[in-house]
C-alpha cells in the first residue's frame, strides 16, 4: 500500500477528527505502517544479574552517597513524579465479580468470603462502616445476617449508594491506618516526599498524572494531608497533568485498515503508560524520581525505603557530575583521557564498546563518547525476584548487533522461543519501578527526551469493540523503549522497598497492617 494510497483512506471528516484529536496524518500514517509492518520482540542475550549489569552499593560508599544527595536536595533539584490516573478497577476485579455472582442469585465465591472474614482488618473498614450508618444500616448486622451483596454495593456501586471505590483513582483508596486515622496512597507519597525531597526551605515538589474527571478530588484530599500530622508545616509544591489525547493512537481492523464505529467515525486508544514521557518530557526536570502510586509502605517501614531513595539519589548525582567531568574533557579536545573515559564508559555504564570505536582514530572515539555521554541518565533500583509479574533488566541485542541494558516486560518477549524462555526464567531480579533520573545535560538544559526512545518500540494488542475484533498500538513503554537510549544502571536494592498493592487483598499483607 502506498503513502498516497494509504492517505486516501481518510475523508476531510476524518482528517479534522485526527487534528481535533491534536494529531497530525503524517503521525497516523506512521502508526499505520507500524501495524502493516509489525513490532518486532525484544531478543534477550542473558538477564541482568548482580556483577553481569546490576550493582551493589560499596557500604564504604554509602555515607557519601547521602551527603551528595543532600546537598543537591538543599539545591532544590528534586521533584518526584507519580503516575497515578489508574482507577482500582483491577485492585477491586476479584469482588465485582463475586458482587455480580451475587446478584445473580450465586452463592458467595472464594474472594466474597475470605474479604468478609477479614474486612475488620481492611484500612477503609471504618469509611464503609460509617457510609452504611448514614443509611441507617449497621455493616457488623449485615455481615452477621450473611447480607454479603448489601456489603459489596455499598463498597463498589457508585455514590450515592455506594463508595465507588472500583472506579476511584487507586490512590484515594485507604491503604494504612495509624492511630489518628487512615492514609491513602497519595497520602503517603507526601510523607515520603516531605522525608526525602525536601529542598532547603522545607518544600516538597510533586507532580502527578491524573485523570481529570478527579483532579478535584484529588486536589482537595491531597489540601486535606498537606495540613495533617506530619505534614503539618511542610510546604508542597504539587503539579498535575493529564494524558494528551496527542498520544493516543489508532486502531485498526484485521486487516491494518483504520477501525471505525457504529457511525463511521475513527477509533483512538490510549497509548498505554508509555504516553507519559510527553508529561515527563514537559516537567523539565532536574533530578526526578519515578515510582508507582501503589507502591507505598506505613511509617514503620519507611527508614528503609526512604534510605535507598535517598541513596540511589545521591548514586545518581556522584554519577552525573563524573559524566558531565568527562564531557567537559571530551568537547576541550582531551585525546589523553580516552582510554579513562571508555573504561569508565564500560564498568559503570555497561555500555559495550563497538569495534569502531575502539579501533577508530582518537577523534571518532571521542566523537563516539561525547553522544554516549551527552544522554539522560537513570538509576533503576532492583529487587530480587520473588515472583511478582512483570519486567525486568536483561541485555537486550540492538539493532547495531550490540547488547544493552533494558527493562523488558514479558509482553515484549516471544516465550513460545525455548531459548528465549530460558534467559527469561533465569532472570533473578524485578523491576519495582523505583527510578531516579538525570534529565539535563552538562549546561543544565533539558534534554528533549523524545529523542531517546525507541522509536520502533511498542506493543500491538487486539481487542474487541462494538462486537469486534480490533488491534490496539501502545507506544513504548515509559521505562521500557521510553527509556531505552538512555544511560542506564541497575543498582539492587531490598525486597523491603517494594511493597505494591495490585489487589484489595495485598493490603492484608503484614506490611501494609498495623504493627
Amino acid at each position: 500500500m502506498t503513502p498516497h494510497a494509504t492517505a486516501s483512506l481518510f475523508t476531510e471528516q476524518d482528517r479534522r477528527q485526527i487534528t481535533g484529536h491534536g494529531l497530525s496524518v503524517e503521525r497516523i500514517l506512521a502508526q499505520l505502517a507500524t501495524f502493516r509492518r509489525g513490532i518486532s520482540n525484544a531478543r534477550l542475550v542473558r538477564p541482568g544479574t548482580v556483577g553481569e549489569g546490576i550493582r551493589t552499593l560499596a557500604e564504604d560508599r554509602l555515607d557519601h552517597y547521602r551527603s551528595t544527595f543532600h546537598a543537591a536536595r538543599r539545591e532544590g533539584r528534586m521533584t518526584k513524579f507519580v503516575p497515578a490516573s489508574g482507577a482500582a478497577t483491577r485492585m477491586f476485579r476479584d469482588l465485582s465479580a463475586g458482587y455480580t455472582a451475587l446478584c445473580e442469585g450465586q452463592a458467595p465465591d472464594d474472594a466474597v468470603t475470605r474479604f468478609v472474614d477479614e474486612l475488620d482488618a481492611m484500612p477503609f473498614v471504618e469509611a464503609l462502616r460509617g457510609h452504611l450508618a448514614r443509611q441507617d444500616r449497621a455493616l457488623d448486622g449485615l455481615v452477621n445476617a450473611g447480607e454479603y451483596r448489601e456489603v459489596l454495593a455499598a463498597l463498589l456501586e457508585e455514590p450515592p449508594d455506594g463508595m465507588g471505590y472500583a472506579t476511584l483513582p487507586k490512590g484515594l483508596i485507604p491503604f494504612h491506618r495509624y492511630p489518628e486515622g487512615t492514609r491513602t496512597a497519595f497520602h503517603e507519597h507526601l510523607v515520603e516526599a516531605a522525608n526525602t525531597i525536601g529542598d532547603g526551605r522545607g518544600r516538597s515538589t510533586l507532580h502527578f498524572t491524573v485523570g481529570k474527571a478527579h483532579l478535584e478530588a484529588i486536589r482537595s484530599h491531597l489540601e486535606t494531608a498537606m495540613n495533617e500530622g506530619p505534614l503539618a508545616g511542610h510546604t508542597f509544591a504539587i503539579g498535575y497533568s493529564f494524558q494528551k489525547p496527542s498520544t493516543d493512537t489508532i486502531a485498526v481492523d484485521l486487516d491494518n485498515l483504520p477501525f471505525r464505529d457504529d457511525d463511521g467515525n475513527l477509533v483512538f486508544r490510549p497509548g498505554g503508560h508509555g504516553a507519559l514521557l510527553s508529561n515527563l518530557d514537559d516537567m523539565n526536570g532536574d533530578i526526578v524520581f519515578i515510582k508507582n502510586i501503589d507502591n507505598v509502605v506505613p511509617d514503620r517501614l519507611k527508614p528503609v525505603s526512604d534510605d535507598y531513595k535517598i541513596l540511589l539519589g545521591g548514586f545518581l548525582v556522584d554519577l552525573q557530575e563524573q559524566v558531565f567531568e568527562f564531557l567537559r574533557l571530551l568537547r576541550a579536545g582531551a585525546h589523553n583521557r580516552l582510554p579513562e573515559i571508555e573504561q569508565f564508559v564500560e564498568e559503570q555504564l555497561s555500555v559495550r564498546l563497538p569495534a569502531a570505536a575502539i579501533n577508530g582514530s582518537p577523534e571518532t572515539r571521542r566523537r563516539f563518547l561525547i553522544d554516549r555521554l551527552n544522554r539522560p541518565l537513570r538509576v533503576c533500583g532492583m529487587v530480587r525476584n520473588q515472583g511478582e509479574p512483570g519486567g525486568g533488566p536483561f541485555w537486550v541485542s540492538g539493532g547495531d548487533g550490540e547488547a544493552t541494558l533494558q527493562i523488558v516486560e514479558s509482553s515484549q518477549v516471544n516465550l513460545d522461543d525455548p531459548d528465549q524462555a530460558a534467559i527469561w526464567n533465569a532472570s533473578t531480579h524485578f523491576n519495582p519501578v523505583d527510578l531516579v533520573c538525570g534529565m539535563r545535560d552538562v549546561e543544565g538544559q533539558p534534554f528533549d527526551l523524545e529523542a531517546f526512545a525507541d522509536a520502533e518500540g511498542g506493543i500491538i494488542t487486539r481487542k474487541s469493540m462494538f462486537g469486534r475484533e480490533l488491534k490496539a498500538l501502545e507506544l513504548p513503554g515509559l521505562w521500557n523503549g521510553g527509556m531505552a537510549n538512555w544511560n542506564t544502571v541497575f543498582v539492587e536494592v531490598p525486597i523491603d522497598t517494594f511493597n505494591p498493592v495490585k489487589t484489595v487483598f495485598d493490603l492484608l499483607r503484614p506490611e501494609h497492617q498495623p504493627a
